[in-house]
This record gives structure tokens, C-alpha cells and sequence, in this order.
């Protein structure tokens, strides 16, 4: 590779090493830098620019954290494949120079890590926890979060202590209908979204959109959570069975419903990718009465290790049949607990008639963080760097799991935070979560999504977000002694 053309302005806005990163960056994005071409030295390209060489130790270090580069040891740096990169627009900025000499120094991973107990069958507390809700830490962003925390709060600004608009205030609405369109395809308007604290509460607010009793369909295995809440409104629910491309749509006609809880860009917990097809096939089936609707839950879209982003099925309905819910829970951290609904424009007069004075349940302080953490670009490289933390180490628990081919089929991989493992023997699904138990291993069953119990090999889901590297090479070693025949 030939040193680079890169036009720095000494006295610019930006420092030199953002000025470098960007046009890299931007190379990459454009194609004109091509997915293994091997970028200059850091020495020569210092000596090429005349800068010094920790200006470009800097761009490229904040290059590689966003999966932009590679760094191969004794060959140099390479570009890699930007297929799977995050894109949330182009008004996001970089990162400042402050955030670069500090940020990355106070980045920690001591938070604790979700823990779904549902299903476990040991009494004592597991070594290895395969938990499917879990999500690291260690990638979050400590420093920028205190910083942006600081600065709003030294603003004085004394309107964020009084009561903001009802679907929450109008800038952060403004910049999730910017993400929402750049990364996910959605077609909406600030005045569609409402922001609220969790999907418990939107699903609570959605019952006084849509009104009691309402007969409505889910997947069959489903998201148990937003089955119970749907069962506590007095919601008469269906199950339709699924197939390698999700709910079967030929068996949700022969059910009288008005509703449909699906999740077609990533199913939980199957790890299905509903395709195109049987997407024109819900729409096609909401459009033919007026009073149905399709729920689109965007579960775990943020996180996928290869091809191209799948765009949300709001993106192909052209007549306002899909109510879409997302979340930054799993994209930033449990606790920020900010989840948002697009209404279509259909029952954006029912919500403002009965239900407009609710008040939003998400700090009006929280709103202005989480709004600058997206707007600045904050979001986009967290994004990118938890991509590549996280097909790391989807990519070495495939490899561990190769000694269970051939008693194990894998599914749901190549997305999300879990993968599936599938017996091809007889053992019973309680019988292989207790035999890991006793290996202090956690796993928990499909059965624990299930609504209505159908024939079905025992399946297991195996989850990686929450655990370190080294544990899932040990934790699949105790599963390998406990399951496979010696």
C-alpha cells in the first residue's frame, strides 16, 4: 500500500489525529479502501505526514476499537469488512480530544450482568452462567457517559427539572427517528414516537391504545416477559406455530385475532431471520381489515456478525399496520431503561385522546444524556466496538462447540447475544440442564419460551454476551464432559 493522501489543516477545528481517523474512515465506508488492503505503518505514515507518530497511533487505535481495521501481528493493519459496521447517519460526529486522552482509561468491568434464573435447575451458585439476557460490560463507555452527565448538569439548566412533554421531550424523539431510519429503514416522524421506561410500559400503554380484550397472536416459542404482560390484560392469545422463516402465516388465518406479536429481524429465542417473503405475507394479511395491526418487537437487530443489517418490517408497511418497539437496553446497558413505540399515524389520534396525559416515565436529565450520547456519535462507536467484542466471542463458542456436531445440531448463530443447540439423541431437555448443573455449568431450555408444549427435541440456549472469553472455553469443556458420550 502506498502512503496516503491525506489534506491535514494544522489550525482546523479538529486535531490532526481526528482528522486522520476520518478520512480512513471515510475511505473505508466509500469502497475506496477495499475489505484486506493493508494500510501504511504508523511510522510511515507519521514520517509521510510529518505529524508524530502517536497522532496516527490515535486514529488507528480508535479505527481498530470500531472494527474499521485489524491489526495483524508482524504483517500491519488491515481493512476489514464493513458489511455488519453500524450506520446512524451522517451528521454524527467524532470523538474529542478530551474523550480520546481520558474516556477509553475509565472504561470498567465491574458491572453486574443479567441473570435470568427461570430455568436453572442447580441450587448453587453456577461457575458458568449461559445466560441469553446476559451483556458485557467491560466495553461500556464510563468516561464519556460521566462527562456528558457532568457537563448537562453543570449547564444549569433548570427546565430539565420540570415536567417535559408527554412522549417525551422533542430532541431525543427527533434523534431516535434519525437512528431508527439510518440503521433500521423505519419511516417516521418525530410525533409517532413515544419514549418511555422499559417495553413493560409502552405494552401497558399500548392496551389503552388498542383497547381491552383484544384477540391476539404470538409466535410459538415466544418472549415469555411480553406474553405475561399481554396475559394480565385480559388479552385473549393464540399461539401459531413457527417454521424455518417464523410464524406460519397460512396458520394464522385460521385464527380470529386483530393482533400480531412478532419479532422478524432476529426471533427470540429461536434466532429466526423472517425473510422477505412471509414479511409481504403479514402485511399483506394486516392490510386486508382495517382494525388489525402487526407488533413489531426489533429484538437484538443491533447485533449481527455476518451479511447486511435485515431492515425492520416497518420499513415495507406503506399503510400503517405496524406498530414498531425497540429499546438501548441491550444496545447500551440494562439500567438505562429507555425503550421506544412508533405508532402509526392510524392510532396517533386514539393515544393523544386517551392516553396523552400520561406522563413520559423517563427523566427529562436521562433523555438529555441518551440524546447527545446518540447525536455526538457516541452511540455509533459503542455500537461498533460491542460488535466486535461480542463476534469474537460468538465466533470462538462455535468453535468450542465443533466436538458436538455429532450430537448436536447448532442453530440461531451468525446474530444476537445466544445460539441454540439442539439434541440429536434422547436425552430430555431437564435432563441436560441438570447434568450441566452439576458441572456448575447454567444452561437454560427452549422449553421456558414455550406457550403451548409441542414435540420437539430438547434444545438448549447457550448465551455469550455476559461472559469472558476464557469462560466460555471452559464452560463448553464441563458441558462437553457432561453431555457427550466418553
Amino acid at each position: 500500500m502506498y502512503d496516503m493522501t491525506i489534506r491535514l489543516q494544522a489550525n482546523g477545528e479538529k486535531c490532526l489525529y481526528e482528522q486522520i481517523y476520518e478520512h480512513i474512515r471515510q475511505e473505508i465506508k466509500e469502497g475506496k479502501l477495499l475489505a484486506g488492503e493493508r494500510l501504511p505503518s504508523t511510522r510511515s505514515l507519521a514520517e509521510y505526514l510529518q505529524v508524530a507518530r502517536s497522532t496516527v497511533d490515535y486514529a488507528y487505535d480508535q479505527l481498530l476499537s470500531e472494527g474499521y481495521i485489524e491489526a495483524k501481528p508482524y504483517r500491519g493493519y488491515f481493512v476489514c469488512s464493513t458489511e455488519e459496521l453500524q450506520e446512524l447517519g451522517q451528521g454524527l460526529s467524532v470523538y474529542s480530544t478530551e474523550e480520546k486522552r481520558d474516556g477509553e482509561r475509565e472504561i470498567s468491568a465491574g458491572l453486574p450482568r443479567g441473570q435470568d434464573t427461570e430455568l436453572y435447575a442447580g441450587k448453587e451458585t453456577p461457575r458458568y452462567d449461559f445466560s441469553p439476557n446476559g451483556i458485557d460490560m467491560s466495553g461500556f463507555p464510563f468516561g464519556v457517559w460521566k462527562r456528558l452527565t457532568r457537563n448537562i448538569l453543570n449547564d444549569g439548566n433548570s427546565e430539565l427539572f420540570s415536567q417535559g412533554e408527554a412522549q417525551g421531550d422533542y430532541d431525543l424523539r427527533l434523534t431516535i427517528s434519525r437512528y431508527l431510519h439510518s440503521s433500521r429503514g423505519v419511516n417516521c416522524s418525530p410525533e409517532q414516537i413515544i419514549v418511555g421506561a422499559g417495553n413493560d410500559y409502552l405494552l401497558m400503554l399500548l392496551e389503552k391504545i388498542l383497547g381491552r380484550h383484544v384477540r391476539i397472536a404470538m409466535e410459538n416459542p415466544t418472549y415469555k416477559r411480553a406474553y405475561r404482560i399481554f396475559k394480565s390484560f385480559a388479552y385473549q392469545i393464540v399461539t401459531v406455530d413457527m417454521d424455518e422463516s417464523g410464524m406460519k402465516v397460512s396458520e394464522l388465518r385460521k385464527e380470529n385475532v386483530s393482533a400480531v406479536y412478532v419479532m422478524p429481524s432476529h426471533q427470540y429465542p429461536t434466532g429466526v431471520v423472517m425473510p422477505i417473503g412471509r414479511r409481504a405475507e403479514l402485511l399483506r394479511w394486516a392490510n386486508e381489515d382495517a382494525g388489525r395491526y402487526l407488533i413489531e418487537d426489533d429484538y437484538d437487530s443491533e447485533f449481527r456478525y455476518r451479511g447486511k443489517p435485515i431492515p425492520s418490517l416497518q420499513a415495507s408497511d406503506e399503510h400503517g399496520k405496524v406498530i414498531y418497539i425497540g429499546t438501548f437496553s441491550k444496545a447500551i446497558a440494562p439500567a438505562i431503561r429507555v425503550s421506544y413505540m412508533v405508532l402509526p399515524q392510524t392510532l396517533l389520534k386514539k393515544y393523544r385522546e386517551e392516553c396523552g396525559f400520561y406522563s413520559c416515565t423517563v427523566s427529562r436529565i436521562d433523555q438529555r444524556i441518551l440524546n447527545e450520547f446518540i447525536r455526538d456519535g457516541y452511540f455509533e462507536r459503542h455500537l461498533n466496538k460491542m460488535r466486535k467484542i461480542y463476534r469474537g466471542k460468538h465466533d470462538l463458542l462455535l468453535e468450542c462447540l465443533k466436538p458436538f456436531g455429532e450430537s448436536f445440531q447448532v442453530s440461531g448463530e451468525h446474530a444476537g447475544l445466544h445460539l441454540l443447540l439442539v439434541s440429536k439423541g434422547d436425552m430430555q431437555e431437564r435432563e441436560l440442564i441438570r447434568t450441566a448443573a452439576k458441572q456448575g455449568v447454567k444452561v437454560y431450555g427452549l422449553s421456558g419460551s414455550m406457550v403451548d408444549f409441542s414435540d420437539r427435541r430438547a434444545t438448549i440456549l447457550l448465551g455469550f454476551g455476559g461472559l469472558e472469553a476464557e469462560d466460555v472455553v471452559e464452560g463448553v469443556k464441563l458441558l462437553e464432559q457432561a453431555w457427550l458420550p466418553k
